[in-house]
């Protein structure tokens, strides 16, 4: 079946933005040839990358045929960061699956509706209605619903953490595969595709997977737990440096080098790859989120490595000579 016939395209939300950040980088102009054989790279590297790519084109396509106002100065004005920015926006709503590209189940808004956003690398704080505190994490988004009753808190997108302020209504924050009842308690939840990660940090938190069928777990200051729709890990104590982010801070303890640059490359822009030669590599320490290529730097101090940059865009961390 043609992916785009039900409207739910067969590649994820980073992988399209990275057609797109393609896409415009050569409408800006032509690519040189170290920009050329990274696209080249980027586009070979996976099946996802090339219908990604193959889509992009055709949105493109269809959009320079539009008699849009806004499409038309989109891909007509000068080059600057607001244009690239509008043809950013318009090329991902022009897809014929823009809710599919965010879409979360049970959610009818992509994450770019949502009431609260992050972008990429950065964090935001909010204090909520009732005194609740809450934090966004790099690229992340909520709904947050409070009347009379009740309170809710949808995580669309990302991670949260979340000092959950005493209240008579009960509060209760949704993930893609359940949720959780706080306890005046403070968490944090963070949305895998298939699974969400909860850790308490205070109080106590009530996980109610979607589809359970028996006693829901209960998770405690000092320990965290992955569930699913229908199930879930038992509790265990806290992982190094978890929750290390709303201070600013990537924490490893003998944590592999492949594992360490998954989750710096959620702060940055672009594609940051690792090695097979040098991914078991073991790495520790706290590292300022603020600047990812002081981090890389780094690496090529502690570890024997080498950090080949072929564009702001696409890092390679590999053996070195």
């Amino acid at each position: 079946m043609n992916p785009q016939l039900n409207g739910q395209p067969d590649f994820s939300n980073q992988v399209a933005e990275q057609a797109v950040h393609w896409l415009i980088e050569m409408q800006d102009g032509p690519l040189n040839p170290r920009q050329q054989q990274a696209w080249q790279q980027w586009h070979d590297a996976h099946s996802e990358h090339q219908r990604a790519w193959a889509h992009i084109q055709r949105v493109n396509q269809r959009l320079r045929g539009l008699s849009s106002p806004l499409a038309h100065a989109a891909l007509n004005a000068p080059q600057s960061s607001s244009r690239r920015q509008a043809l950013k926006l318009l090329l991902i709503l022009g897809a014929g699956s823009a809710a599919a590209w965010g879409l979360r189940e049970h959610n009818p808004l992509p994450p770019l509706l949502a009431d609260y956003r992050s972008p990429l690398g950065q964090r935001r704080k909010l204090q909520l209605s009732d005194g609740s505190q809450l934090q966004l994490n790099t690229r992340s988004a909520v709904d947050v619903r409070f009347d009379g009753q009740q309170r809710l808190i949808h995580l669309l997108e990302g991670e949260i953490m979340l000092s959950a302020a005493k209240d008579p209504r009960p509060l209760r924050v949704q993930s893609a595969q359940g949720m959780v009842r706080p306890d005046a308690a403070r968490l944090n939840l963070r949305q895998f595709k298939e699974h969400t990660q909860l850790a308490v940090f205070s109080g106590a938190v009530e996980v109610l997977p979607a589809s359970y069928s028996t006693a829901p777990p209960r998770v405690v200051a000092g320990q965290q737990l992955n569930f699913s729709s229908n199930s879930w890990q038992a509790p265990r104590a806290l992982d190094a440096g978890s929750g290390a982010w709303s201070e600013g801070m990537l924490v490893a303890a003998h944590m592999r080098l492949a594992d360490f640059l998954d989750e710096l490359g959620r702060y940055r822009r672009g594609q940051l790859n690792c090695d097979a030669q040098v991914a078991d590599l073991l790495i520790s320490g706290s590292y300022p989120l603020e600047d990812s290529e002081r981090i890389l730097d780094l690496l090529e101090i502690s570890l024997p490595v080498r950090v080949r940059r072929f564009t702001r865009y696409w890092v390679t961390v590999q053996a070195r000579a």
